[in-house]
């Protein structure tokens, strides 16, 4: 589990965070949602030591991440593993080379070995006998599914993904989704997902932080938020006609139930 505690960040003098608290569950897939502007993408670099902090905690199984010796923080970096929103491939390296990449910088594993485990992980994304592509030879929803065995190559705890269905089309955007919330389960990870992606709110939000203007607005589950009274969280969610069309009806489902 990862906690947050009254994390402050300002930029000059300017405040972007203003003491935010949040709890991230183990083996759940964590979103942080909210506009351009709120905070989000801020928080989660610091959540990964990206940026530092005015003041808070950033706390890895109760250990601060803020005030972490050196030594102590290079550890924990090997148990985090990053889908960035671009996928961040190198164009010169082939699938395996990209997958392998964070194996040879980190480990004393042979050649044998690392082959063996990124052979299992893209098995895993099933991308079994991509080995040889290049990125450029595949299209944007491998490539992000390379990008995803590439972080989790290294058995991590904790797994941070950035707006993970940036540029892909609706029915692979599910299939990342999926991915993302199988790996989850299956490996008990600490996963935190930065989106604006409704799609991925309402399937894969096991809990959800929602921030508005660099505050936290709103905590709770993709069920919870059907039946959320927070005016700002709603506009957000159901801002379209379509959508707020359907959480009438699911609300008068509901209704009709009980």
């Amino acid at each position: 589990m990862i906690e947050i505690k009254n994390i402050r960040k300002s930029f000059d003098d300017k405040v972007v965070l203003h003491n935010v608290s949040a709890k991230m569950e183990a083996g759940k897939t964590n979103l942080i949602i909210g506009t351009s502007g709120s905070g989000k993408t801020v928080l989660m670099k610091i959540m990964i030591g990206l940026l530092g902090v005015d003041s808070g905690e950033v706390l890895y199984e109760g250990r601060d991440l803020v005030t972490m010796p050196v030594k102590e923080l290079k550890e924990l970096r090997k148990q985090i593993g990053m889908l960035f929103q671009g996928g961040a491939l190198f164009d010169s390296k082939t699938v395996q080379n990209n997958v392998m990449f964070p194996l040879d910088m980190f480990t004393k594993l042979s050649f044998r070995q690392k082959l063996k485990r990124v052979n299992e992980v893209l098995d895993r994304v099933n991308l079994k006998d991509t080995n040889r592509k290049f990125p450029a030879e595949i299209s944007g929803g491998m490539r992000k599914r390379v990008a995803l065995a590439r972080a989790i190559v290294q058995n991590p705890k904790y797994l941070f993904c950035d707006e993970p269905n940036s540029g892909l089309d609706p029915q692979t955007s599910m299939v990342i989704d999926r991915l993302i919330k199988e790996i989850t389960t299956e490996y008990n990870i600490t996963t935190v997902v930065n989106t604006h992606d409704m799609n991925t709110v309402m399937e894969s939000g096991d809990h959800i932080v929602y921030m508005y203007q660099g505050n936290k607005q709103w905590e709770g589950t993709n069920k919870e938020i059907i039946f959320s009274k927070d005016e700002k969280l709603n506009s957000f969610i159901f801002a379209s006609e379509f959508l707020t069309k359907a959480k009438e009806m699911i609300m008068l489902e509901a209704e009709g139930k009980a």
